[in-house]
């Protein structure tokens, strides 16, 4: 059965493959690193040096917003005997089930998954929290006999997974609480300017580059200086140690070739063999899909704006904490105080603009991802557009496989960057096309919702 990962399955006219050629002894780097970017000019291959190690293996899946990565976790943990760790920032809160796309009842008791539903939405998490836990699952799966399979398109909680975290003191209760003391007026009058401010004459000039109320990391950039009497920038984070060896290595050969080979005598360091792959497809058909997954979560009595009222209805503000930041909660809560402002009623027009930006709002997070994961090595890119079962059998084997050294066939394989001249003029007059919300009768029953939601909550009130 010819199933596919994605929602868009399409085919490309590919250059063959160079011929294979013969095993040869290079006499120095500069020489290897050279051959393996000729090879580079004519093959979609990885030129890698990877030797073979007797490190636990540990595979990595992520992609873009919609790309499919969830779907192919699943069935190569079915494949693999497998457990799903997910590396989802929003996945691990209760209660936020659309928005987040997160795995059913039903694909959590055929699969065991972890880090799923493990706090209330009024709680931070961070990816020093994701390192703590996702690496011990990662302990736990393994002490089992199986395959931790880590899923997700949070890029900082994977980079700290592989490379490690930085090593920054933790703040003893006493200073958690004078800095929680000393935030809560600005947090409590929603001054965050000034709060920024204090923590930047603090010491840390790094906080004004922060989200807007993003309490949590102000908070714990403070914690650190107090900790400390030093800036969190004072203390080295591995991947960027990691990532200026392999740069200034690179340099120092006075010559532009490629780093693969620098990378994989890296790689040696990591506490695991860690099999990372990216699943994309084209750019238009990535945000098309995008697209049509928003309509898709807001839709039915139990969408994404059911869910943004309930976190309303704990008493969170949008925008106020890591919950209510992701992307589709932030924007449906907006919404919805915006209609309760109005009376609890929504003309076609606001629906429409909420949706127009819920939808630009995930597209332009698929690009950022995109943007990050082209400048981590690590990841081998594959074409999200191929069929499940070739994908399926690629990563199957490549987690067999003895040699050490992984290379994507050409019918997998998926550039990175838009080399495309077709696709670089379709993004350039790309526009958004609904597909479920297509007229007013269409958004009837939304505001229909939305009214009554309001009704009830005044005669809540008024009992």
């Amino acid at each position: 059965m010819n199933i596919v990962i994605g929602r868009f399955s399409m085919s490309y006219l590919r250059l063959s493959s160079s011929p294979a050629q013969s095993p040869v002894l290079y006499p120095s780097a500069v020489s290897f690193f050279m051959h393996c970017r000729r090879k580079r000019l004519f093959s979609t291959f990885h030129c890698s040096a990877s030797t073979k190690t007797n490190k636990e293996k540990v595979i990595v899946i992520s992609g873009p917003t919609g790309a499919g990565k969830s779907r192919l976790a699943l069935e190569l943990a079915k494949k693999l005997n497998g457990e799903i760790i997910s590396a989802d920032s929003v996945q691990v809160y209760q209660g936020l089930d659309v928005g987040s796309a997160k795995p059913s009842i039903s694909e959590r008791q055929e699969v065991p998954h972890h880090l799923v539903d493990i706090l209330h939405p009024a709680e931070d998490y961070s990816a020093g929290n994701f390192y703590d836990d996702g690496r011990q699952a990662t302990k736990d799966i393994l002490s089992r006999g199986r395959v931790p399979i880590v899923t997700g398109g949070t890029g900082l909680y994977l980079r700290w997974f592989i490379y490690g975290k930085p090593d920054v003191p933790k703040a003893t209760p006493e200073i958690s609480l004078e800095v929680q003391s000393e935030l809560a007026n600005f947090e409590r009058n929603y001054d965050w300017d000034a709060a920024v401010e204090l923590v930047t004459k603090a010491g840390d000039p790094t906080a004004q580059s922060l989200p807007a109320n993003d309490w949590y990391r102000l908070r714990r950039k403070l914690e650190i200086i107090k900790s400390t009497g030093l800036p969190p920038s004072a203390f080295p984070v591995p991947y960027d140690s990691f990532k200026g060896q392999t740069d200034s290595r690179s340099t120092d050969l006075s010559i532009d070739i490629s780093t693969e080979g620098i990378l994989d005598e890296k790689h040696k360091d990591l506490d695991y063999e860690f099999i990372c792959f990216f699943l994309s497809t084209s750019r238009f058909d990535l945000y098309r899909s995008i697209d049509l997954r928003c309509e898709d979560m807001i839709s039915g009595d139990n969408g994404i704006l059911s869910e943004a009222r309930w976190l309303l209805d704990l008493g969170l503000q949008p925008n106020s904490n890591s919950a209510t930041r992701a992307i589709g909660y932030r924007q449906a809560m907006e919404y919805l105080l915006s209609c309760e402002n109005q009376g609890g009623r929504s003309s076609t027009r606001d629906f429409y603009a909420f949706l127009s930006e819920f939808q630009k709002a995930s597209r332009n997070f698929a690009k950022r991802q995109l943007t990050w994961f082209r400048n981590e090595p690590i990841y081998h890119w594959i074409d999200a557009s191929r069929p499940l079962t070739e994908v399926l059998d690629f990563i199957y084997d490549a987690y067999h496989d003895q040699t050490g050294k992984l290379t994507v066939p050409r019918s997998l394989s998926m550039e990175k960057d838009m080399l495309d001249r077709r696709e670089i003029a379709q993004m350039k007059t790309y526009r958004t096309k609904r597909g479920v919300y297509m007229s007013q009768e269409d958004c009837s029953d939304i505001l229909d919702w939305i009214s009554n939601n309001q009704r009830r909550k005044t005669e809540l009130i008024a009992n």
